[in-house]
């Protein structure tokens, strides 16, 4: 089990108290506390008490192996899967108790599972974006084209809007899907592997997309990545799972270590600074009874205070 706190700094701190009261959340848009998440059919939970926050206007990458229940961890956020046990805070308010349509105007989820009719327009399915601000009746308004239009735009998918989801490519899809998500206007934003499958070209742009989102419109994001540098040119927190427990937090020069990789991704690797985010050279996969040569935890004094390890 492991609890989320921060200071004033960012800093990521250990607390083995519980969690705090509701009222310590309030001023965080989307909180986990102590969330069990499992799927029926299975023995043990892929999620086990662990606490999460995400920070306002900023960006959490959740990252791990196949397997490690980051996937999980987002549908618990989303509230697509019901906690067991602990609860999941959209503006400090139980998700639980609160309408669908309520959710989905303050939280909007890129899923991997979206589907829709291959005929319809790209245009039209920004416009289910909107369904959250409107009655089933209602016709569209001027708000609406005006959100609808910004989405369009800032997805860069202005040439597809009247193509046929079913006639485009998958990084075109995956623009169309973000269009429509973006359309909802929502404060908080979760999206499930993004860039998955997608060529560089459309992954750079959709890794520019959620920076513009941050950084023009302050939106609170949460986004699950398979690839850990993009991840930490990207994020401003990251948190790394393994077997569904969180094994570190914090800032990603902190995160992305030697040693971490070879916990958690079973590699040995070297990194280096840049820039752009700590830079990952693997160099070969870990297996059982190797010797732990990769990172050294005195060559990392700050570690401990940047990262809450399990």
């Amino acid at each position: 089990m492991s609890q989320d706190n921060s200071n004033s700094d960012g800093i990521a701190t250990v607390n083995d108290t519980a969690a705090g009261s509701q009222s310590s959340h309030r001023d965080r848009p989307l909180v986990g506390d102590d969330v069990v998440l499992s799927y029926s059919g299975t023995d043990e939970p892929v999620i086990d008490g662990e606490s999460i926050t995400a920070e306002p206007g900023a960006v959490t990458a959740l990252v791990g192996p196949n397997g490690s229940g980051k996937s999980t961890l987002l549908k618990g956020l989303a509230n697509q899967l019901e906690p067991e046990a602990g609860s999941v805070l959209l503006d400090g308010q139980d998700i639980q108790t609160l309408e669908t349509k309520a959710i989905a105007r303050k939280l909007g989820l890129l899923s991997q599972e979206s589907t829709s009719p291959n005929s319809i327009s790209v245009e039209d399915l920004v416009y289910h974006g909107r369904y959250p601000h409107r009655g089933f009746f209602d016709s569209v308004t001027e708000e609406d084209e005006a959100a609808v239009e910004r989405a369009i735009d800032l997805a860069g998918c202005g040439h597809l809007r009247e193509r046929e989801v079913g006639s485009l490519s998958g990084g075109q899809k995956q623009l169309a899907w973000i269009a429509m998500v973006l359309a909802q206007d929502t404060d908080v934003l979760l999206l499930d592997e993004p860039t998955t499958f997608l060529d560089l070209h459309h992954q750079l742009e959709v890794m520019e997309i959620i920076e513009t989102l941050r950084d023009e419109s302050d939106i609170t994001i949460v986004v699950v990545l398979h690839d850990i540098e993009q991840a930490a040119r990207l994020a401003d927190r990251m948190v790394a799972l393994k077997d569904g427990e969180i094994q570190a937090r914090g800032r990603p020069e902190a995160v992305v270590t030697e040693q971490l990789l070879a916990d958690v991704f079973e590699i040995e690797a070297e990194v280096s600074a840049t820039p752009h985010g700590p830079r990952v050279n693997p160099i070969r996969a870990r297996h059982d009874g190797d010797e732990r040569t990769a990172g050294d935890d005195s060559a990392e004094p700050d570690r401990a205070e940047e990262v809450v390890a399990e």
